[in-house]
């Protein structure tokens, strides 16, 4: 009985103590959200750090693999490229790579995406009568990745890239 025993413990301290421990508790909260914040400003997205979560880009990424984003307005958006985007609708972001992209005289761009292990392109992901998507629907770009290394069982390995 876990919670049993936690409470026990927590009866015998003293007040000093508890706050100690609640205080303690604060920091490592406060201290998470501010790295968290901190990395959305240096990195410019809204969520600098996402798991993948289907298995839409294999071989490239795996479910669970842990992808590094970046999310700078002056860097164009190039054909190949691994983009993080949220669809209008949807909560949860997709990870897929540019395939081809649509410039107009104005320099308005858009483009179009593709999962590497599927068989079409992402039009039928998008909301009704969307053909393209905008920087406006893009989270961040995959600058780094971290993965399990899938050859060596029972060992983990870290693979960086990081292209800032």
């Amino acid at each position: 009985m876990l919670s049993l025993d936690f409470l026990d413990d927590v009866r015998r301290m003293n007040k000093r103590q508890l706050y100690y421990q609640v205080l303690n508790f604060g920091m490592i909260v406060s201290s998470a959200l501010m790295i968290w914040k901190g990395l959305m400003v240096i990195t410019g997205s809204e969520s600098p750090i996402v798991v993948v979560l289907s298995g839409s880009m294999e071989p490239a990424f795996h479910r669970g693999d842990l992808l590094f984003l970046t999310n700078r307005v002056e860097d164009p958006i190039r054909v190949g490229e691994i983009v993080v985007f949220r669809i209008e609708g949807r909560e949860i972001p997709i990870v897929h790579r540019v395939l081809k992209i649509h410039e107009k005289q104005n320099g308005h761009i858009k483009f179009l995406t593709k999962g590497d292990n599927n068989a079409v392109d992402d039009r039928g992901l998008y909301k009704q009568g969307q053909h393209w998507l905008e920087k406006k629907d893009v989270v961040g770009r995959a600058r780094g990745f971290y993965q399990e290394n899938r050859s060596v069982k029972d060992r983990n390995y870290l693979f960086l890239t990081l292209g800032l």
